[in-house]
């Protein structure tokens, strides 16, 4: 079967009504429809006509031009010889409306199931009586049109050798072989109350058959076909001469395919068939479903709309009213965070232990967790190095307020001390680095990979115990990673501390600022402001810190190494020292 426009029309004369002047259906594609009544109302009236024999047109294009006596070929000269041809008129046209899932039987259906000897299924047999009811009535009013329904053997088949192209010669790809053994769920089919015990929960070998019959998609979908039997008269149920009109598919959520789509405005669809005679034929579709009443319509939009309301009411009631402010004079900051990853560790299975330091003037409420431990993450090899991910999220809320002035030193901004420790198959535990995260001071999302180091002891001694036995030098302050907020001297001395570096931690932190300085009908605005300033120039004092520590460091070293080299050696000026 093959459906596409029309050839040459213009080479025949245009009378009334003649086959010159119909427009074909170039778009045999589907169409998407979303429907909240019952798929029991849809309704599809299919109409098919034979139009005319290509074997005929053939003949007629043969004769000489002396015995047409004219040009072009009179449309009037092929009726006369198509109705000529003992072909009956019933035959010719023929149109029915059919409803969802309604069963219209074909000859070869009737034919079947006339016979109960070939009816095995229950199906079989439950058509196998309505045949027989057929009969007695009367038989059947459809010649041509037929159905199968979504629990016929043909749905199933069907799925199954669906083209993925319109090419004849298709050589189904690895894909689609393998999408051909997906079937679809059926709607009906329910769980059943209860559970059995199953002696088998796990299949090692299954075969084929095993795997199309529970390979399923999730998705809930029933299946009509309307077909055609395109076979010619007295030749009426034969396989080979049915052709699907229309498929039909909705699932659970109310969304109707329909292809090929209604034609409505559009020309009817075209069927040429393949043989000698090349008969073509053509046929439409239409939704037939009845409309929907004015008060019916009414009473639903009334019921819809209250149920809407009824909603947001229940929405609402969630959220509330009231947007939560903070006092005036104070800033919010909400941190969701998450502990990414740590790589570069000696040993695997690594966990964290992470806290968050509060400096003064700041605050949380009582519910608020400021420690965690994450879980024990196995590492992956990812290129030279040994990667724990460990996605473990974190949420922190924290309120900055002081009443008073900000004058003198500036406010430090909360800190984040971790350490990381590993755990063996024997319960071994090692400390393999300590290391801080300042928050950041700036709203928004921020990727922060904090380095870590150890603390080690002079000797083989420390290191053969962490090897066998575990265990290893640990802070008794975690916050002597950073300068302890107990801390109170001008100078923190750690000489004699001996540390090694190890890897580093990776951090997500997605900060939220609120305080009613941003806005800018406040009254408090611009005294909260220079709150903001202060703490954002925390940041950038603690960098230039950073840097002026790292030059008295340098400075310190080179002057040991002085004292330590003979006076004779020394050649490096004073103005190379200085800085």
């Amino acid at each position: 079967m093959e459906t596409r426009p029309s050839g040459d029309a213009e080479a025949f004369p245009k009378p009334p009504q003649t086959m010159a002047e119909t427009v074909w259906n170039e778009d045999p594609g589907g169409a998407v429809y979303r429907s909240r009544d019952p798929i029991s109302n849809l309704r599809v009236r299919v109409q098919i006509q034979r139009v005319t024999s290509t074997s005929l047109l053939l003949q007629q294009l043969h004769l000489p031009f002396s015995q047409s006596g004219q040009q072009l070929i009179s449309l009037a000269n092929l009726g006369t010889q198509n109705t000529a041809s003992n072909h009956c008129p019933d035959e010719e046209k023929e149109e029915a409306v059919i409803g969802w899932q309604e069963k219209l039987f074909s000859q070869f259906e009737v034919d079947l199931y006339q016979n109960k000897s070939a009816c095995q299924s229950p199906l079989d047999q439950q058509y196998h009586q309505d045949v027989l009811k057929l009969e007695e009535s009367g038989g059947r009013k459809n010649r041509r049109i037929f159905t199968y329904t979504d629990h016929d053997r043909f749905t199933n088949l069907e799925e199954h050798s669906q083209r993925v192209t319109t090419s004849v010669t298709e050589v189904p790809s690895y894909l689609a072989e393998r999408m051909a053994n997906v079937r679809r769920r059926r709607q009906e089919r329910r769980p059943r109350e209860g559970s059995i015990l199953k002696t088998r929960l796990v299949t090692w070998e299954p075969s084929e058959e095993f795997i199309k019959n529970n390979h399923v998609i999730n998705t809930p979908v029933q299946t009509m076909y309307i077909m055609g039997d395109l076979g010619p008269h007295g030749k009426l149920g034969c396989r080979e001469h049915e052709h699907v009109l229309c498929t039909i598919q909705v699932d659970s959520n109310g969304v109707i395919t329909v292809k090929p789509d209604f034609t409505d405005t559009k020309g009817p669809y075209r069927i040429e068939l393949e043989g000698e005679k090349r008969e073509i034929w053509k046929f439409t579709l239409e939704n037939a479903s009845a409309p929907v009443k004015p008060e019916e319509q009414e009473r639903e939009q009334r019921v819809f709309k209250d149920l809407y309301s009824r909603h947001k009411e229940y929405l609402s009631g969630l959220v509330g009213s009231d947007f939560e402010m903070t006092l005036p004079g104070a800033l919010r900051l909400f941190v969701n965070g998450e502990i990414v990853s740590a790589q570069g560790y000696e040993y695997n299975n690594l966990y964290i232990h992470f806290f968050l330091e509060l400096p003064s003037c700041w605050s949380c409420s009582p519910s608020q967790q400021l420690s965690g431990v994450t879980q024990t993450c196995a590492a992956k090899t990812l290129g030279r190095e040994q990667v724990a991910f460990f996605s473990f999220p974190f949420t922190l809320e924290v309120f900055f307020s002081q009443e008073d002035e900000l004058e003198g030193p500036l406010p430090q901004w909360p800190v984040l001390y971790f350490e990381v420790l590993s755990l063996d198959y024997w319960q071994r535990y090692r400390v393999e680095g300590y290391g801080f995260v300042v928050l950041p001071d700036v709203p928004g999302a921020h990727t922060i990979t904090a380095s870590t180091w150890r603390p080690m002891e002079l000797g083989t001694f420390s290191e053969l115990q962490r090897f066998f036995i575990g265990g290893s030098p640990e802070l008794e302050d975690m916050t002597y990673a950073r300068v302890p907020g107990t801390f109170t001297g001008d100078r923190l001395s750690r000489f004699g501390f001996r540390t090694e570096t190890t890897g580093s931690v990776t951090f997500r932190l997605n900060c939220l600022q609120q305080s009613k300085a941003f806005l800018d009908s406040s009254s408090m605005r611009k005294r909260m402001q220079s709150v903001l300033d202060r703490l954002g120039n925390f940041g950038q004092q603690g960098s230039l810190y950073n840097v002026l520590e790292a030059f008295q460091r340098a400075r310190h070293r080179m002057q040991e190494a002085r004292e330590s080299l003979p006076q004779d050696l020394i050649h490096t000026s004073a103005s190379n020292l200085q800085l």
